[in-house]
């Protein structure tokens, strides 16, 4: 694990904004945003499973869709075709660690770097259950920067699951 910077806790704040609007369609409230090289939100995504019945539509997943689609507006605009898919050089910034599909499609991006706030020690894959972002058997890894604003990210999620429990 990598020491997190200053700006690491202000992006995960936008995670977490993401996160709770998560609520209101009754998601688990997980948050995402891609942040670009100049430190802009290239795209945010929270949880939306249940609101889009798609078990792909997890936070990470909409926030990588939406950061691939933006670049690859912007390359078109340049008059410089780009793949878009290609995130390099950019940040992925989630309130949970990411499970074993969310850290796969962050290496198929090519994202360098990725910081979450609470471990997920039944389903995480940044070093809880598994160690996709770091496996150095595929053909990109990425920096780990863990525990980011992690007694909040923490906090969000239990207290949403004792709701569940109460009913």
């Amino acid at each position: 694990m990598t020491s997190p910077e200053p700006r690491h806790a202000e992006w995960m704040g936008l995670a977490l904004d993401e996160a709770r609007r998560a609520l209101a369609t009754g998601d688990v409230p997980i948050g995402a945003v891609v942040i670009g090289p100049d430190g802009a939100v290239l795209g945010s995504g929270r949880n939306e499973r249940e609101a889009l019945g798609d078990p792909t539509a997890h936070a990470e997943m909409v926030a990588i869709r939406e950061a691939a689609a933006r670049l690859q507006i912007r390359s078109a605009q340049a008059g410089k075709p780009g793949d878009g898919w290609r995130l390099e050089d950019c940040t992925l910034v989630v309130t949970l660690e990411p499970c074993s599909m969310c850290a796969g499609a962050a290496v198929l991006a090519r994202i360098p770097r990725v910081v979450f706030g609470a471990w997920d020690e039944k389903a995480g894959a940044a070093g809880s259950v598994f160690d996709i972002l770091r496996e150095r058997r595929l053909n990109h890894w990425a920096e780990v920067y863990a525990g980011v604003r992690e007694q909040e990210c923490a906090a969000l999620l239990r207290d949403f699951f004792a709701g569940h429990r109460g009913r």
